[in-house]
């Protein structure tokens, strides 16, 4: 899930109204807000150059990115300041939008000053779903290199591990007698989710992810992020790029 919240100040009631806003967002390098940015661009005719970008910590001061980035001169980045949370701001006005992967405090605590920019969020993601087939991915597993070079095996042994971990966390979520999770229309939620996205809704793997993978990647050269268009291959150990039955 990716939180789009704006502020009541900011006159803001439909996403193309965001451009030329103040964004906010914990680390501008950060998965969901170039995902956010991105799916904006996107379907809403918002470009990344047409906001001013703001970071810093949402509910604690001091943040600031963890890696050092340098943007084109066409993206204004800067720092909320040492003394100053995102969720505060929006509150109070000095920033129009927050694009995060969780919500702000102030979305709860203040509600008439902090709103959802999709109060609708489940029915708009779900449609997002259908028309794209994109799944935003969030995170990936890393290898030390030394490991890798040593024992190139690793890859595809680690990816059987994954993907046979998956299988029993599916299965569990099948079993109707104990639920996994404390949702008490657990079955319900699995079979809406196999509706929507067939057997197999989070999938592992390059090839069921590589348009997936792509789309992130244009998202991350557009925003400045990456001097070159990679190509998803470029980043996965080629053992990985093929699943083998296990």
């Amino acid at each position: 899930m990716l939180h789009s919240i704006i502020s009541t100040k900011s006159g803001i009631t439909e996403p193309r109204q965001l451009a030329g806003k103040r964004l906010a967002c914990p680390e501008y390098q950060m998965t969901a807000p170039v995902w956010i940015r991105g799916i904006l661009s996107d379907d809403y005719g918002v470009k990344v150059s047409e906001a001013e970008h703001f970071n810093g910590g949402i509910e604690q001061p001091g943040r600031d990115e963890k890696i050092k980035i340098a943007l084109p001169p066409s993206i204004r980045l800067s720092n909320v300041g040492p003394d100053k949370t995102i969720a505060k701001m929006l509150a109070d006005g000095e920033l129009d939008a927050l694009l995060a992967a969780r919500p702000p405090s102030t979305l709860y605590s203040r509600p008439d000053d902090v709103k959802r920019l999709f109060p609708n969020y489940a029915e708009v993601e779900r449609e997002y779903y259908r028309r794209t087939k994109i799944f935003p991915i969030m995170h990936t597993v890393v290898i030390r290199r030394d490991v890798y070079e040593g024992n190139r095996w690793i890859a595809q042994s680690l990816l059987k591990a994954f993907v046979e971990a998956q299988r029993k966390s599916y299965r569990d979520l099948a079993e109707s007698h104990a639920f996994k999770t404390m949702l008490p229309w657990l079955p319900s939620h699995v079979e809406e989710l196999k509706r929507e996205m067939g057997e197999d809704w989070w999938p592992y793997g390059f090839v069921p992810n590589r348009h997936t993978l792509d789309t992130f990647l244009r998202y991350h050269h557009e925003q400045g992020l990456s001097p070159r268009r990679l190509k998803p291959e470029e980043l996965f150990a080629p053992e990985s790029l093929e699943s083998s039955l296990i």
